[in-house]
């Protein structure tokens, strides 16, 4: 762990999270009037295969996993963790990896029974869990219904054979389309993960990939561009892609298919029919907060006077050891007010419909004349719109969301 300096504390002296959070309650760079709602993110850290685009924090599953002592270090990590979020509700939860299906019924149930129990859940809380094709069975997944989860996130990324092939995914095309069957008679609520500009694809094989995911009736779709990944096997060995203009007509074609089919694109990435946005990325987009535990996890957590980010340790084994010791937090630092513009603008600017400029005071104690000159110099360039009730990215902005973001780098000072 990489301890903060506060004030009182030697830099490098051991305490109790009971005392660390004590130390962060005291005065800071910051002065925030309020709270943000607070996410809880799981990671179960194992998958099938590693797929050669993935720059997650996943491991291949060899041999049998050893599911009740992760799940025996997720708990104390949780415990571990209460001090930094007493009295303040869970809004959602979001189980993520890796495969998080891979786990049993009845490691999902012991799970969620552990997270009810030390942790106040609202009562309409959102809880996803992420899952892939290949790991399907519908019985387990009416059981992870029955334990409370009431939102599936499906790793389709294509329904085509070759594609999915070529992706190095373990599911075949009838597979895909088995698990968006059970998906959609298990659970209300659902979204589907779709790639394109895959290798070799044309234009027509991606409009047919969102035509067979819309024809399933989703209630939210994330269609994300395939890239290289730094330390990625893909990056190291480079498919052949479409270009970029293919890749550009296919981004032209899913947005008029996705406007035509009554969806809001609501996010970079991301369309859902009305009511139905992701709740848990969108605290996220909003510079909220969220607690992450498990294998590689990260945390954002605000306190009156300053906001803290820790990282987890990623290996599993690692892990459950730190954990059993007392602190599985390898990394925590407090984010400094010269990065503050640009974590917050990095998060917003992906919201197509763009924020209230107040939030930035509301979620970073800080005014917003603190990003004026970046937001004077995106707004010159064509990259944003701003007036006093609406910041967003302009549809170039959109299209070259990395170039506007790094525009906020070097503010505020």
């Amino acid at each position: 762990m990489i301890p903060i300096k506060v004030a009182g504390t030697p830099l490098g002296a051991p305490r109790s999270p009971a005392q660390a959070a004590l130390e962060y309650l005291q005065p800071g760079a910051l002065n925030l009037a309020a709270l943000p709602p607070l996410s809880l993110y799981i990671h179960f850290p194992w998958c099938v295969r590693k797929c050669p685009y993935c720059d997650f924090n996943s491991h291949e599953a060899k041999g049998e996993l050893p599911e009740r002592e992760y799940l025996d270090a997720v708990r104390l990590d949780l415990e571990q963790s209460l001090p930094l979020v007493w009295g303040r509700r869970i809004h959602t939860v979001f189980i993520g990896g890796g495969t998080p299906s891979l786990m049993s019924a009845a490691g999902l149930d012991r799970l969620l029974s552990d997270v009810r129990t030390l942790l106040p859940l609202e009562i309409d809380a959102e809880i996803t869990m992420e899952a892939n094709p290949g790991t399907f069975e519908i019985e387990k997944f009416r059981h992870y219904r029955d334990s409370g989860v009431n939102r599936l996130s499906i790793g389709i990324q294509s329904f085509n054979g070759e594609h999915l092939k070529s992706l190095g995914r373990i599911h075949d095309g009838r597979e895909a389309l088995r698990a968006v069957e059970i998906a959609s008679a298990t659970f209300g609520n659902f979204n589907l993960d779709l790639m394109y500009a895959l290798p070799m694809q044309t234009l027509a094989q991606a409009a047919h990939d969102i035509e067979t995911a819309l024809s399933f009736a989703p209630p939210h779709l994330s269609l994300y561009h395939l890239t290289m990944e730094p330390n990625t096997v893909f990056a190291k060995y480079p498919p052949v892609l479409p270009d970029d203009e293919a890749s550009a007509d296919m981004q032209d074609m899913i947005a008029a298919t996705m406007t035509a089919a009554g969806f809001d694109h609501y996010e970079v990435s991301a369309y859902a029919r009305p009511g139905r946005q992701a709740r848990h990325n969108l605290n996220y987009w909003h510079f909220g907060d969220y607690l992450g535990i498990g294998a590689g996890a990260h945390s954002k957590i605000s306190f009156p006077h300053r906001i803290l980010r820790q990282a987890r340790f990623k290996q599993p084994a690692s892990y459950m050891e730190a954990a059993r010791r007392g602190n599985p937090v390898q990394e925590e630092h407090e984010i400094a007010r010269a990065d503050m513009g640009f974590e917050f603008m990095l998060n917003t600017l992906r919201l197509t419909g763009g924020f209230d400029p107040n939030l930035f005071n509301e979620r970073t104690g800080m005014s917003i004349t603190a990003i004026g000159k970046a937001l004077d110099a995106a707004e010159a360039k064509g990259l944003l719109y701003r007036d006093f009730k609406l910041i967003r990215p302009t549809e170039l902005g959109q299209r070259f969301l990395n170039d506007l973001q790094e525009m906020f780098l070097d503010e505020p000072r």
